[in-house]
């Protein structure tokens, strides 16, 4: 029971510092949190029990979370691996410090005891969390990663043809790339106002989320350049969306060579395992939009 409580605790507290911007999405969460309580439930008496109470309230945090809308189903699985990781090292750790071997942990110790002494050892690592997610904090203050991702298509069409079918899209409707099966955000409709610079243009997805980007610059069958002003997408508060771009190069054939490049910045670190993440979600939703523009092509020549 105490494992239970002291993860959802430790979870909760860990997720409201970060939404007080006390702390910010990186190792201090992702890695040193669950990792202090992999040590923690390390020491218990009875892992196999403190492991399934751990389980049990990760699970109902994670539940939490989806209801209230804070975070998606694609951020919280790709962030499960590395969580799991650092928990596992924790139990490693603790396991190796003591010399203990085997899932059950003989002691002579009254339970009740115990549990004092797991609540009682639990200060001083929450105070030491507490100090590091504070230092990590203003150590990466103001310096988010930008990336640019860039994804080509080449369509049978002219560039003319290909930049009119993009530039403003009724309806997106074709089949969704992995992610977007789980819950990545669904484009729905993309509209232009006017076809010139400072022009806004908007992108509805399902479930209500819209980016509204403004025209920067517009040639028509050769660029297509947006600065986003806002974005409202469930959970994702740590991305930053930037720019969208799409450039038509008219090839040798005839045919048109389309690039949609998408810049945004990030504050989740540690940056060696979430980049590659990022560029995967950013490129299925470039896919996604890819496949629905070949569809609207085909049908409407």
């Amino acid at each position: 029971m105490l494992a239970s409580i002291l993860t959802f605790v430790f979870l909760s507290l860990g997720f409201l510092l970060l939404n007080k911007d006390y702390f910010g999405y990186g190792i201090s969460f992702f890695v040193f949190l669950p990792f202090i309580l992999g040590y923690l439930l390390g020491s218990s008496r009875t892992k196999t029990i403190s492991l399934l109470g751990a389980g049990f309230s990760f699970i109902t945090f994670c539940i939490l979370l989806l209801q209230g809308e804070l975070e998606g189903m694609v951020c919280i699985l790709l962030a499960m691996p590395l969580i799991l990781i650092s928990f596992a090292i924790g139990l490693f750790f603790k396991s190796l410090f003591f010399g203990i071997k085997g899932l059950v942990i003989k002691d002579k110790e009254d339970d009740s005891i115990l549990d004092d002494n797991l609540l009682k050892s639990s200060i001083v690592p929450f105070c030491i969390l507490l100090v590091v997610g504070l230092v990590e904090k203003q150590l990466t203050k103001n310096t988010n990663e930008v990336v640019e991702v860039r994804s080509e298509i080449i369509l049978p069409y002219s560039a003319m043809q290909v930049y009119n079918a993009i530039k403003t899209v009724d309806t997106l409707d074709a089949e969704k790339p992995f992610l977007m099966q789980l819950d990545l955000p669904i484009p729905q409709k993309c509209i232009l106002e006017a076809e010139e610079v400072g022009a806004i243009r908007t992108c509805y997805f399902k479930g209500g989320g819209t980016i509204t980007e403004q025209v920067t610059a517009l040639e028509k069958g050769k660029l297509l350049k947006m600065d986003v002003l806002d974005y409202q997408l469930t959970g994702r508060t740590w991305l930053g969306f930037r720019e969208a771009i799409y450039t038509f190069e008219t090839l040798a054939d005839g045919t048109c060579k389309m690039a949609r490049i998408t810049t945004y910045t990030s504050e989740l670190y540690p940056r060696a395992y979430w980049e590659p993440l990022e560029r995967l979600g950013v490129e299925q939703e470039h896919e996604y939009v890819f496949r629905n523009l070949q569809k609207d092509l085909d049908r409407a020549h």
